[in-house]
């Protein structure tokens, strides 16, 4: 009789962190537009809710602006994740600001592009953030 196996059942997926060119994060952004777009709302609806649920005015209707604050941080959950499948890190629920992982002379970089941005036209070095930004024209 063969010994039994003790198998688990949890499992933890590493991603591979997707590094893009900046013609590729521009291929993303059709798509990109509409989940940050419906991130920042959500994130505005749940920011409106939950200062509501600060405003002592209103106690019988708690239950249901708390019911209402659960379900848009849940959607803001998924679609967070559906960013992040997409390959991309939200930073900024309120500007609408994403990083994509590049890579520039060996080195890690971000290609940042924010809500209202034609397209991916700047960068900025791991560490620095948005203040940090520059011209991808640089890059070349």
């Amino acid at each position: 009789m063969a010994a039994s196996k003790s198998w688990s059942t949890d499992v933890t997926l590493t991603r591979r962190r997707r590094h893009f060119t900046v013609a590729e994060a521009n291929r993303t952004l059709p798509l990109v537009r509409r989940v940050v777009a419906d991130i920042v709302r959500t994130h505005e609806r749940a920011t409106d809710l939950h200062n509501k649920l600060e405003d002592r005015a209103c106690p019988q209707k708690r239950a249901d602006v708390e019911e209402s604050l659960e379900k848009q941080v849940d959607l803001l959950a998924d679609l967070v994740e559906e960013l992040r499948s997409i390959g991309c890190d939200l930073k900024d629920y309120r500007m609408g600001l994403v990083d994509f992982i590049g890579k520039h002379q060996g080195r890690e970089i971000c290609l940042c592009w924010k809500m209202g941005e034609e397209q991916v036209d700047w960068w900025h070095e791991l560490h620095t953030g948005f203040s940090g930004r520059q011209p991808v024209s640089l890059l070349t």
